[in-house]
């Protein structure tokens, strides 16, 4: 897999199907070449405003299609 054309710039939503922002880095574990993490930023004209940026783990993506959905509260109990 290319990650910079299979994951950069997919919009990631939250359980509620909310868009959360867009995949904008990865974070790597040097040992095991896993991706540990997705750098998202976030979207809107709010976040256009402030540079923020959060690091989603790896556990807590559900599906990685068109789009990358977050699991919900019921996914992780």
């Amino acid at each position: 897999m290319r990650i910079k054309d299979e994951l950069f710039g997919k919009e990631v939503l939250d359980a509620d199907i909310q868009i959360v922002g867009k995949v904008t880095d990865v974070v790597f574990d040097k040992d095991s070449f896993e991706i540990t993490d997705l750098v998202i930023k976030g979207s809107g004209l709010s976040e256009q405003f402030k540079a923020s940026e959060d690091l989603v783990p790896m556990e807590m993506i559900k599906v990685i299609g068109d789009k990358i959905l977050l699991k919900g509260e019921d996914d992780i109990l």
